[in-house]
Parts: C-alpha cells; structure tokens; sequence
C-alpha cells in the first residue's frame, strides 16, 4: 500500500505547474524562512544561504513538472535546499575525517532566562564548528537524517558519519566549557 501525502498549499503548486508567478511569490513567502534557517545552519554564512535560497527555489519552479507529489512539497524543496547547501560547503572543500567516537556530558538549565543564554550559546558554538562536523550535526539533530541517510546525502561511510557528529559534539562540549570558564573568571 502506497502512502498518500496530502499537501495542503496543492492548488499554489499546481498555479506554478501552469507557470503563474504570482504563485511562485506565495509559494515563496511560504517556504523562505524555513529554507533559509536550513542552509544557514550549513553552510555557516549569511550571503551563501541566501545564494543557495534563491538557487534552490529557482530549480524547484525549473522543475516543478517533476514534483510528483509522493511526498509534500515543503519535504521535496527541503531536500533541493539541504542538497544545494552541500554543493556549497564542496566548493569550499570540506574535508570529513574519520575520528574515535567520544561520550559528551549535556548542560541542564534551570530557568528560562538561563535557557534561553545556553540556547545562544550553542547556536555561537555551532557557527564555530567546522564545515563538516557542522554539516553532520545539523543533518543529523536539526534535519532528523539518520547516519545511514547522511553516509548516502554526503557519499561518506556511515562510520564516518557517526564519528564526524561524535566529534562535532566533542569540539562542541569544548567550545562551551571554555566559554564557561571564561564567565567564571569574569565574577
């Protein structure tokens, strides 16, 4: 039995299949934001998310006749976004080596102010991180990829994808530490 994906924005989609741009503009409007916050956390760069925004809702209107529904349209740009924002951090030549995976301790806050200053704090720790432990973390816990679909995304090894999040988390748990100790010797 096939799995019916109902998308609810079906009508806009099929006003840009006819070529309407006034659809492609709503379409757009709709998708932009979410789009652009997926290949920020990439490619680390604000002009570059922005290229590669406009790259991927340019091929999606070029092929729009391909969309065949069998997933939503929103899951179908995600990917022309994710896979774009790959191409992007290629040309910058990210390297992805295998390393030893490491256990990390997680931070627990006790309010919501503090939340919110430990929510900033890793987004900055984040941007920090190399291209390729950037890539795989944010594939892996903003995106919901699992290993085996980020080793097929990044034609890496699984291996190489879980030691690259590992490691992401070990420079990542490093990176806060630091900024902790910091604090501390600012009281």
């Amino acid at each position: 039995m096939k799995t019916a994906y109902i998308d609810k924005h079906v009508s806009l989609i099929d006003e840009c299949r006819q070529g309407s741009r006034q659809a492609q503009f709503e379409i757009y409007k709709l998708y932009a934001k979410a789009m652009f916050n997926i290949s920020f956390r990439i490619v680390n760069h604000h002009g570059e998310a922005e290229d590669v925004l406009q790259e991927s809702f340019l091929d999606a209107f070029i092929r729009i006749k391909e969309f065949r529904s069998e997933t939503t349209f929103g899951l179908w740009l995600k990917q022309i976004v994710i896979n774009k924002s790959i191409t992007c951090l290629r040309r910058r030549k990210m390297d992805l080596v295998p390393v030893e995976e490491i256990d990390v301790a997680e931070c627990v806050c006790d309010d919501e102010e503090d939340l919110q200053l430990q929510v900033e704090l890793v987004k900055k720790a984040v941007a920090m991180l190399p291209d390729g432990y950037r890539l795989v973390l944010t594939l892996y816990l903003f995106e919901g990829y699992d290993h085996e679909e980020i080793a097929h995304i990044l034609n890496i090894s699984e291996n190489t994808s879980r030691t690259q999040y590992m490691r992401a988390k070990q420079r990542l748990h490093r990176l806060l530490e630091k900024k902790g100790e910091k604090d501390e010797q600012k009281n």
